[in-house]
């Protein structure tokens, strides 16, 4: 009796299952929930100015059928397309060289290495800026082919990387055992002294007679490194061409004589040596974009010259969008900026950087973003005759070893280990009506998709996004910048 009762209630519930017109169905019928499109969904990285978060992975996003209503909508096309990113770094400078090689065991700074160049297990940096002979940033002044006052070499018989070979190389070459397709520029702080208007390294002009020699000095260089298995991509032609009264390695260059330079000597000696290096000038500030203007404009000097190449310590990043709607054939290069001690607030820092270099300049048709030195100590050294409290990526105290990963290690990392080599700047233009934000969108060469967001305001910002059939909703925190990553 008690088996016969148990079946009453399930026969009772298919009666009325039926009489309402409601059909049973199995587990295996059951519906699946609908995909909008390809892709499983959005991962991201945030930093927050309240250092809360450093470049910690958050929680994966799904995709949804549709924009939510009301909400602003960033969308992204992939179909239009801007410049190839070749990379995002800093300057391997010579101080930076010796912390690394000479305040580290081997074991630490094979894993500091680890961490700043390999993608998958770092940061991923692509790019290097390194400083043809020394700079403000090396243990002393030095070329590589100095000479007692009054000699000269014009056979470059005396050329030589020997203080190169004491620690730029060395970690250069553990670095490229790590990243071997690492971008890297060459960037010259002065001619040696008896190439020089003034027979010194600090200041003076280059001689207009040692202009056929000069130019084989920067070939010298190219095979040297090479010889060590070390690719100079690029170079240009002087560091801060109209900034030469420091006490460090500088000299004037005008932009008149640097396309003299080009067009006569270093761009024809590179044809003719079969030199693929490519040429970049100017190398200065924003606030004077009439200057590689000058150059480009020359149809001679042009044929030679690869892009120009920008600093950030006057004037505005949309210089960078002058030149290119000047020359919008020639590449653009950003290349050299610094934190300070002048600017200890990590918040300020961090959106500073996303707004005006490494969003700022990619907007701006860049196709890499370099910080300067790679790494100082805990006293902003060693110096070399220059700035006295400037800031590396990274911190390394000469005494313990300590690394201390500094607000431009984050900056850098939220660009360098999303945007690879060969990506493209896509189309992605957020409205007004989502706040006090900058984005940059961009497509890897694998079709992996890449937004970097900058909450700039103090209060969080929300907004969708919308990629062909791909959307998702984000949400940024106060003073914060989110890398999202998606297939």
């Amino acid at each position: 009796m008690k088996s016969e009762r148990s079946k009453l209630p399930v026969i009772l519930i298919l009666v009325i299952l039926l009489s309402t017109g409601v059909t049973a169905c199995t587990k295996k019928d059951k519906p699946k929930p609908e995909e909008p499109g390809p892709g499983n969904s959005v991962k991201s990285w945030v930093t927050t100015g309240d250092r809360a978060q450093l470049l910690a992975a958050g929680r994966e996003i799904s995709f949804i059928s549709s924009v939510p209503a009301g909400q602003a909508v960033l969308r992204i096309d992939t179909a239009i397309t801007y410049q190839e990113v070749e990379g995002y770094g800093a300057a391997l400078t010579g101080s930076s060289a010796w912390l690394i090689n000479r305040k580290l065991t081997p074991q630490t700074r094979q894993a500091l290495l680890n961490e700043l160049f390999d993608p998958e297990a770092g940061i991923g940096i692509s790019y290097l800026r390194l400083t043809m002979g020394a700079s403000d940033f090396s243990l002393s002044d030095f070329t590589y082919n100095d000479l007692p006052a009054g000699q000269t070499d014009f056979g470059l018989n005396n050329f030589s990387l020997s203080q190169d070979r004491d620690d730029v190389i060395p970690v250069m070459k553990e670095i490229l055992q790590i990243s071997p397709d690492l971008s890297i520029l060459g960037s010259p702080w002065s001619p040696p002294a008896w190439m020089k208007t003034n027979g010194k390294l600090a200041g003076g002009k280059l001689k207009t007679d040692c202009y056929p020699v000069y130019a084989e000095y920067f070939v010298r260089y190219i095979r040297a490194m090479a010889e060590e298995g070390i690719t100079i991509d690029a170079v240009t032609i002087q560091n801060e061409p109209l900034h030469f009264t420091a006490n460090y390695p500088c000299m004037q260059m005008q932009a008149g004589e640097q396309l003299q330079f080009i067009k006569n000597n270093l761009g024809p000696v590179f044809a003719a040596e079969g030199i693929s290096t490519r040429i970049i000038t100017y190398d200065h500030n924003w606030d004077r974009p009439d200057y590689p203007i000058t150059i480009l404009d020359d149809p001679d000097a042009r044929q030679y010259v690869a892009g120009s190449a920008f600093h950030a310590y006057a004037g505005d990043v949309s210089a960078m969008g002058t030149v290119h709607q000047a020359h919008p054939d020639k590449a653009l290069y950003f290349t050299e900026i610094s934190g300070g001690a002048w600017a200890t607030d990590f918040a300020g820092n961090l959106m500073w950087n996303m707004r005006n270099i490494f969003i700022g300049t990619a907007r701006n048709w860049s196709k890499n973003a370099l910080l300067w030195n790679l790494a100082l100590d805990e006293n902003y050294g060693p110096q070399n005759n220059g700035c006295n409290n400037c800031r590396g990526v990274i911190t390394i105290n000469s005494v313990t070893g300590e690394i201390t990963r500094n607000e431009e290690y984050y900056a850098i990392a939220h660009f360098s280990k999303f945007v690879r080599p060969g990506a493209r700047r896509i189309s992605g233009n957020l409205p007004q009506s989502a706040g006090d934000a900058g984005v940059v969108a961009f497509q890897n060469a694998d079709g992996s998709k890449v937004l970097i967001a900058a909450n700039y305001s103090g209060d969080a910002v929300g907004f969708a996004v919308e990629q062909g059939p791909q959307i998702f909703t984000v949400n940024l925190p106060a003073t914060s910048v989110t890398s999202f990553v998606w297939k």
